[in-house]
């Protein structure tokens, strides 16, 4: 087993794992052909159904999403939408409390075996049927058991670069898993880089095609720090968590003792302005990350764009629900209304219809590998 990226940092970590993804994707673009002797056709046919029960219960729009797709991408992206859940739940649901690193230690060796063709059970045998027919690379799902073993030991984060570590492994990695099942768009041979992340030179700075190279990436980490910014007072109440750069915080003159206090200002009646400070500091690094992502949503195939515009928006929307709470994340949530999701449908699917709208899409296309 590969551990290589134990001994990896920060952006590393993400690096090293993308590009695992793209070598396994062009030596094996047709999956891994994985046997698996006891699960027959009908067996994973009932582990595909509970998979898409479990999707459309707990993420209905994107479920309506997959309906778009090939039966054979929806059912894959349903089992890999399944473990992720599964997953995090070891650390975030009823039994949290629980979960030990051997337990992390035994999900990862089941990860291991259904790889290998000898799945525990149903849902974990729906997986390993996808991986026989898409190019999906294990290290991501081992980069999210490791995410998940950063929540048992660690709750505060330094700096921005240790962050998006931790935003890359819970969420960043589900682009990687996914991106071989979506696939990309037949007109575009360019390579598969842009797609997968935003270039950046050899100092972490973005190139100078920075504004057309949007990748499913970004969108992962822009996705995760969405709910970050949404949840703080809940992370900080109910789990002692706090995802914020504690660098970052010092700079804007607010410590740990004011978050725990609410951040809240009486004499104004409003948020602390150090507070609306920084949270507007943070929004605008997130939206810049969905700006990121654009590019890269519309060089998905035709039929995966429409899930994933929805994403990229109804989230986008999570942000703005947060400035009209006047950056108050410590006692309101921040929520987008059913009425405005749907209305947002819409809108992701002309997106994702049309990406000759989008001028960097002709830009993207002019490429060649």
């Amino acid at each position: 087993m590969d551990r290589t990226s134990k001994s990896l940092r920060g952006r590393e970590v993400e690096e090293a794992a993308m590009w695992r993804c793209i070598e396994l994707q062009q030596a094996n673009p047709n999956g891994m052909n994985i046997p698996m002797q006891r699960w027959s056709k009908d067996l994973l046919e009932q582990a595909y159904s509970r998979c898409a029960e479990v999707t459309s219960e707990y993420a209905k729009t994107f479920y309506l999403g997959t309906q778009l797709m090939t039966p054979q991408q929806a059912k894959a992206i349903w089992a890999i939408y399944v473990w992720c859940r599964r997953t995090d739940e070891l650390v975030d649901g009823p039994n949290a409390s629980r979960i030990t690193p051997k337990a992390l230690d035994r999900w990862e060796e089941r990860l291991e075996a259904l790889f290998d063709g000898r799945p525990y059970d149903e849902l974990d045998a729906a997986l390993t049927d996808t991986i026989s027919q898409f190019p999906v690379e294990i290290q991501p799902f081992r980069d999210m058991v490791d995410g998940m073993r950063m929540d048992l030991v660690k709750s505060r984060y330094e700096t921005y670069d240790e962050l998006y570590e931790y935003c890359y492994r819970v969420a960043g990695t589900v682009a990687l898993m996914s991106m071989p099942v979506m696939g990309v768009d037949p007109a575009y041979k360019g390579p598969l880089e842009p797609v997968y992340r935003q270039p950046a030179d050899e100092h972490g700075c973005s190139g100078p095609l920075e504004p057309v190279y949007r990748a499913a990436l970004a969108l992962g980490t822009a996705n995760q720090l969405t709910n970050i910014l949404r949840d703080v007072g809940e992370d900080l109440q109910t789990r002692n968590r706090i995802y914020l750069p504690l660098d970052e915080l010092a700079q804007y003159g607010i410590s740990e003792k004011d978050l725990q206090g609410g951040m809240y200002s009486p004499t104004t009646g409003r948020m602390d302005e150090r507070w609306q400070r920084f949270m507007a500091f943070q929004i605008a690094r997130a939206r810049q990350l969905f700006a990121d992502a654009e590019a890269g949503v519309d060089l998905l195939d035709q039929k995966a764009r429409w899930p994933v515009w929805s994403a990229l928006i109804l989230y986008r929307q999570i942000l703005d629900a947060i400035e009209a709470n006047g950056y108050d994340n410590f006692t309101r949530r921040a929520y987008v209304p059913k009425w405005r999701k749907f209305a947002s449908l819409p809108l992701a699917f002309g997106k994702a219809a049309l990406p000759q709208l989008n001028p960097n899409y002709q830009a993207m296309m002019a490429v060649r590998r």
